[in-house]
């Protein structure tokens, strides 16, 4: 006799009629998942979500009575869940994503717009994956980024530095944070630093700006053909896949819109292979938090180029996907609680 597989519980906020439909019928076509609550707003939902104890939430940013952002802190502070963020694909939209991520939530998706019915078995797929990581992430409280941006960072120092060095960084479910905490930990003297996280092209631009607000160095949304600086972190936008490039002693950016890669664009095999490839023995590379196998491949080529890479743990990942993937390809060199990834990399910048 076969034993039925529970299914993941989950409530759906949201005020609008037709998207809890739309969701409940989403999730209810998955044979692991069931709606067993909605609600059009934050004071209904509490009730409910006390009635039934879900193990998913998803949560709409803009309600009545009482928005999701606040809805979410409460949530955390008093009864940590699981939460997809429901946002709109707009710059207050990608604001608020951001820091309902900062609060506690495991992810975000974007809201369907009107050509939703063109893709609509792809947004379905997302919104179900999206779902399942959450049921298996790791509830958090709300937190601060390790190292704060009024807490010193030791500058780099001697032993001489390699002044070639260059630093490339990918991460997906839960990187945000795990982004912010790493370049909170680095001083602001220091190389330059490539990151690929994946996020929709409005929100890329919102992150680098928060990012460089809270970080010693200066952090920016990535442009097509642009040099690429000491004391600066680049983001890759959202629409593109990004690259290093050479132009004579120097480096600069390249960005196109080309095929989907493991289903992402960007993707962080795209920077990996294109630093394994132009950077080889000068590069570090730190693979995150997040579902998939993204990053992985780029991870082997940059180490069998001489790169020094390294991975974050299981226990401090709200996904043991990428990194994880990475370690089983062979393409890790060392694996670091996130709060000891910024000091390992310092180190090996000192002495490697």
């Amino acid at each position: 006799m076969t034993l039925a597989v529970a299914k993941t519980r989950v409530v759906v906020v949201d005020d609008s009629a037709l998207i809890r439909s739309l969701l409940t019928s989403i999730i209810n076509e998955a044979d692991d998942m069931e709606v067993v609550a909605t609600a059009s707003d934050p004071l209904v939902a509490r009730e409910r979500i006390r009635a039934t104890n879900p193990d998913v939430i998803t949560l709409d940013v803009e309600m009545p009575r009482m928005d999701g952002i606040e809805f979410l802190r409460r949530l955390m502070r008093l009864r940590p869940t699981p939460v997809l963020m429901i946002s709109t694909l707009t710059r207050a939209g990608s604001e608020a994503a951001l820091t309902a991520l900062e609060l506690g939530a495991v992810d975000f998706i974007a809201k369907p717009d009107n050509n939703v019915n063109a893709g609509m078995q792809a947004y379905a797929d997302e919104i179900r994956d999206k779902i399942r990581v959450a049921a298996a992430a790791k509830s958090r409280l709300p937190r601060r980024v390790a190292v704060p941006a009024s807490t010193p960072v030791p500058a780099l120092g001697q032993p001489r530095i390699n002044p070639n060095a260059l630093l490339f960084v990918g991460a997906s479910t839960g990187g945000t944070e795990a982004i912010r905490t790493f370049l909170g930990g680095l001083p602001g003297e220091c190389p330059p630093i490539l990151i690929v996280q994946h996020m929709p092209e409005h929100f890329t631009l919102s992150f680098a700006a928060r990012l460089d607000g809270l970080c010693a160095m200066h952090v920016k949304e990535a442009v097509d053909g642009e040099p690429v600086c000491r004391n600066t972190a680049y983001i890759a936008p959202g629409h593109s896949h990004m690259r290093i490039r050479r132009a004579g002693a120097g480096w600069y950016i390249g960005l196109d819109r080309g095929e989907l890669i493991n289903r992402h664009r960007p993707a962080v095999d795209a920077l990996f292979d294109s630093a394994a490839e132009r950077v080889g023995k000068d590069a570090i590379a730190v693979i995150m938090t997040g579902m998939g196998k993204d990053g992985a491949r780029g991870m082997l080529a940059m180490r069998r180029a001489g790169a020094y890479t390294l991975a974050q743990d299981e226990a401090t990942s709200i996904v043991y996907g990428m990194p994880k993937e990475a370690v089983a390809q062979g393409g890790v060199d060392e694996i670091c609680p996130l709060d000891q990834l910024a000091p390992r990399v310092l180190e090996r910048l000192r002495t490697g």
